[in-house]
């Protein structure tokens, strides 16, 4: 399973600029697939755990 930026803006509660910049620093691991970002779900549970891997 995969979300994409604006899926986890609620989940998070985060705003959109926030969650672009974990992307951009690495924080939150994300595949890009052109020009998008998908979160794998695992990364999203290290995130929220903060193991960040």
């Amino acid at each position: 399973m995969v979300y994409s930026p604006r899926e986890l803006e609620p989940l998070l509660k985060l705003s959109k600029n926030t969650i672009n910049a974990l992307l951009r620093s690495g924080r939150l691991r994300s595949v890009r697939v052109g020009r998008h970002y998908l979160i794998p779900k695992e990364a999203l549970m290290a995130f929220l755990s903060g193991s960040g891997d």
